[in-house]
């Protein structure tokens, strides 16, 4: 038999009077009236009764109304109503101090996270925009095979500019190069020092504060200096005309002052000297050489080539053809790499230092994201665990006469207050933590609070904040229903606690992930620390041998072998953390085609594999015996693969570098000499006839004996350049700076994200304890122990913390993974990592959630059913 039903246009009459999501909860509660009165009094009856109930349910601001038509009208707010609501979100906000606080340090510190990083992403994507034709601008780069680097040849600028109608203009840059500046007396070493095309201001934005910019770069004896350095020499930016002596041999006058660099650009400079300086002893910018890559060469394209990729790639096609057409046989890829992007998508050797990575602005965008979402989910789940707190009220508002779109904007507009407050104190912290952020990214960052986009922007992390947080609650304790509410009949466990449970699962499986990421970068760290270089690369002192030692070179080596302290040293053309040299100019025996690898070389004198404990697998090292020795080789075994020899064949075997034919005598094992992100390269030893750098082996322990020693030797072989030196293992350490950074950065925002995390635990088993007071307190009387209460209340949160373990753990093993790809030697991602990052995880968030659920199991149960 069939249940009976109201008509249709009954319901259909109820629908139209009573247009509320609260309909359903109506409509059920008036069929099953309709039910019984049907069974008892017969249909008309029960459609009467039926009717009658329509009428009576209805809110009575309903009822007083014409039409249902005019309980349809627009939402519209008047300024009472807006100041009625601030006043009931201020008096919510006051009357619940610790709800208000948790909620309110949650968002002000992640949003002081954001805020922080963010100042990090927009200094990192400023990078050379400050040109007035940045857009127009690209650096010409080159890449032999896997061999990719920045430098160009020195014809190469005014070359194409003279062909190529698309390049309006071109300027060579050389690498950078230490010098000794003396004014007065100052005596310093200056480190950042190049030279530059006399255009070099037509092409750059770089701010000229005094001098003449269309002449002061065409005069050999003229340099450019930052107001920096000329305070520094002469204790005022007013300093054109006046005289520095450089390298204790040439005099120039400062033509120029130019502000001082912007943090915000890769060339970092405290001195430009004109490029015709140079050419008075290069060979490379006198002959306009297409062979020799030395020199750095921006183009400025035509504005319709600068804005096609198709014409960019059409232009490089034919800087392949001029090159080769030149008389180079050498096959070589040019590109143009636009000026803005050389900052953080510069992947090159011989570079500029540095240089920035998108990898990790794209990582911590997105860490700044996930930490503001995981302070919003605190304020969510705080809101929708008190729920039932505000159940009556929203049942006493909407009968009152209050509909949805007031309700919904009510509580938004609580969430913004919330936002609000938090956005104040958050920029608190971010003042008082800036220095300190800086120090560790190592960036000029600041705050200007009156600069408009700056404002801007942060109102709208503001509202996004607000909105966010507050989107779910409002929509959610705006649609509880007022007959249940009023009759105690409601329940908000289902849904609701499904999704709250899903916040937090989402707010832990950021934290481990972010917890993951700290583990691995440190891993890799210490995996690269720890690795076999090849060589030993401790107690490894260097001193550069500027200045007058390169012609005393004879007596700096007698002087330290007579101090037990140095008797160990070899000289080396450069360190290896800087090795630079290389050509593709090499031939050997048995070779077939012309060869298209670059081969960098490395001059060392006879006690190279002595003091730097490498290993020689074939053949022996160079030695003063063997006057030969001149024109031998040794190689490494990389070089020896790529020759298509082995250890047995390759001593004995003819080379060629460049224009010099020798022999090979030696084979030695593999060593770095370049960051792990790069594979082994070749590498052709020669025997060293000039200089370069001075590497002493010190004792352990006696590093500070060693460098006074080597300071007093200074003094007496080169008086006039002041002492420098340096630890090996230091440099190459700095190799890997920015994934220290990277690694300290995680750390704390990884901690960061944690504590937010548990600042919603907390709340939430604050009220989850609430809640269930009269349990504890019957279970208490039935002869709960302690511990079982504990374990009770804690169970839940600790399956939630399970399940983030398990979402976590398959994102943060394939983001780390693509982070290690970096390296072209890494350390392994091992399941141990995670479990440990979800133990410490686990841990932290039990020891929060302890707190409470203690409170609660040792709470007299007498007091929490005294009113049973």
């Amino acid at each position: 038999m069939n249940t009976p039903q109201p008509p249709r246009w009954a319901k259909t009459l109820l629908r139209w009077l009573h247009p509320e999501n609260t309909i359903e909860e109506v409509e059920g509660d008036l069929d099953e009236l309709y039910v019984y009165a049907y069974e008892r009094s017969g249909k008309r009856q029960a459609l009467l009764r039926y009717l009658l109930n329509v009428v009576s349910v209805l809110p009575p601001f309903v009822r007083r109304r014409p039409s249902a038509a005019k309980y349809n009208q627009p939402f519209s707010l008047s300024p009472d109503m807006l100041k009625n609501y601030f006043k009931i979100a201020w008096r919510n906000i006051v009357r619940q101090k610790a709800y208000s606080v948790l909620n309110i340090a949650g968002l002000s510190i992640g949003m002081a996270c954001s805020i922080l990083i963010l100042l990090w992403v927009q200094n990192e994507l400023s990078f050379d925009r400050f040109h007035a034709r940045a857009d127009q601008l690209f650096r010409l780069t080159c890449s032999a095979g896997d061999f990719k680097t920045a430098v160009s040849a020195a014809g190469m600028a005014r070359g194409l500019q003279a062909q190529l109608p698309q390049i309006k203009g071109g300027v060579r840059i050389s690498k950078p190069s230490p010098m000794l500046f003396e004014a007065g007396e100052k005596k310093v070493e200056e480190k950042r020092v190049f030279y530059a095309d006399s255009n070099f201001l037509e092409v750059f934005s770089f701010p000229l504060l005094a001098g003449n910019a269309a002449t002061a770069l065409k005069d050999p004896g003229a340099i450019f200096i930052t107001e920096e350095i000329a305070e520094k020499y002469y204790g005022t930016s007013d300093a054109i005309g006046k005289t520095i002596r450089i390298n204790n041999n040439e005099n120039f006058v400062i033509a120029g002052i130019l502000a001082n660099t912007p943090s915000n650009s890769h060339l970092q400079f405290d001195a430009i000297i004109p490029m015709k300086t140079m050419a008075r002893w290069s060979q490379d910018i006198q002959n306009e050489t297409w062979g020799n890559f030395n020199f750095y060469t921006y183009l400025e394209l035509d504005a319709k080539t600068a804005a096609s990729a198709s014409a960019q790639q059409q232009l490089t096609q034919q800087i392949a053809k001029i090159f080769k057409d030149r008389g180079q046989a050498v096959k070589i890829d040019f590109q143009l790499q636009p000026l803005t992007d050389i900052h953080l998508h510069s992947n090159l050797q011989i570079d500029l230092p540095g240089h920035g990575n998108i990898q990790y602005v794209n990582v911590f965008f997105v860490v700044a994201l996930f930490i503001l979402i995981v302070a919003c989910i605190n304020f969510m789940n705080l809101a929708t665990a008190r729920s039932e707190r505000r159940a009556k009220e929203v049942g006493l508002r909407k009968v009152v006469g209050a509909n949805r779109h007031q309700l919904v904007f009510q509580f938004l507009g609580e969430s913004l207050i919330f936002s609000f407050l938090s956005l104040v104190i958050a920029i608190g912290i971010v003042c008082l933590l800036l220095p300190v952020f800086t120090m560790l990214t190592e960036k000029t960052l600041a705050i200007h609070l009156l600069d408009g986009k700056l404002l801007l922007s942060l109102i709208g992390i503001a509202v996004l904040t607000g909105l966010l947080s507050g989107s779910y609650p409002a929509l959610f304790l705006s649609g509880f229903a007022p007959v249940k509410v009023l009759k105690g009949k409601l329940r908000v466990a289902g849904g609701n606690l499904l999704f709250r449970n899903a916040l937090v699962v989402t707010q832990f499986v950021v934290a481990i992930v972010l917890l993951v990421g700290t583990a691995v970068v440190y891993k890799q760290l210490d995996f690269i620390k720890k690795r076999n270089l090849g060589f030993d690369k401790s107690n490894l002192l260097y001193l550069p041998m500027s200045g007058e030692l390169g012609e005393k070179k004879q007596a700096l080596k007698a002087s330290l072998a007579q101090n037990p302290l140095m008797e160990n040293f070899t000289v080396i053309s450069d360190l290896p953390t800087k090795l630079e040299s290389g050509t593709i100019d090499v031939i050997w025996d048995g070779q077939t085609t012309r060869n298209q690898v670059v081969f960098p070389s490395l001059d060392v004198d006879e006690n190279f594999v002595k003091v730097f404990k490498s290993q020689v697998l074939a053949g022996r090292g160079f030695d003063s015996a063997f006057s030969g020795d001149s024109s031998s080789y040794i190689v490494n075994e990389k070089a020896m693969q790529i020759m298509g020899m082995n250890v047995s064949n390759a001593v004995g075997q003819n080379l060629t570098f460049g224009e010099r034919k020798g022999t090979i005598i030696g084979v030695v094992k593999d060593f770095h000499f370049k960051s792990l992100q790069y594979a082994m390269e070749p590498l052709i030893l020669r025997l060293n006839k000039w200089g370069g750098v001075m590497v002493i082996r010190t004792t352990a322990g006696n590093n500070e004996q060693t460098i006074k020693a080597l300071e007093k030797i200074n003094q007496q072989l080169n008086p006039a350049f002041p002492f420098t030196f340096g630890f090996l293992d230091k440099d190459l350490d700095n190799l890997y700076r920015s994934e220290q950074q990277m690694g300290s950065i995680f750390n704390l925002f990884a901690g960061l994200a944690i504590f937010i995390s548990c600042l919603g635990l907390y709340g939430l088993s604050a009220f989850m304890a609430e809640q269930r007071t009269k349990e504890i307190g019957v279970r208490k009387v039935l002869g709960a122990t302690v511990a079982g209460v504990v374990g009770l209340l804690s169970r839940d949160f600790l399956k939630l913390i399970l399940i983030a373990i398990v979402i976590a753990a398959p994102i943060a093993w394939y983001a780390m993974n693509k982070w290690l790809e970096g390296f072209a030697y890494q350390t392994t991602l091992e399941w141990w990592v995670i479990a440990l990052a979800g133990m410490l995880a686990t841990a932290i968030a039990l020891f929060t959630i302890s707190f409470q659920s203690i409170k609660a199991a040792l709470m007299n149960p007498v007091k929490s059913l005294r009113s049973e």
